[in-house]
């Protein structure tokens, strides 16, 4: 398997995978941006710009966000290779 030379990732289709994969989480549990936003001591603007991909996210950020969803870190991962593998 061929490894790919890195880009920045925020403009990677992996990348917008990983917030739309965020977003359909959230979503999912009805959780809005505002309450998403409280759990992590943040405000509702820091959600919408990762959600829009004005702001990109770290792995601590993501754990954060993961954690304040109910869903573990390798949960998430798993479900987004699943959809980077698949095309979806």
């Amino acid at each position: 398997m061929a490894i790919k030379k890195l880009k920045k990732t925020i403009n990677a289709k992996e990348y917008h995978k990983v917030i739309s994969l965020l977003r359909e989480c959230r979503e999912s549990k009805n959780i809005t941006q505002k309450n998403l936003a409280d759990k992590i001591g943040s405000d509702q603007t820091f959600i919408s710009k990762i959600e829009i991909g004005e702001r990109r996210l770290d792995i601590i950020e993501l754990r954060v966000f993961c954690e304040a969803l109910g869903i573990t870190l390798t949960d998430f991962v798993s479900q987004l290779e699943f959809k980077i593998k698949n095309n979806k």
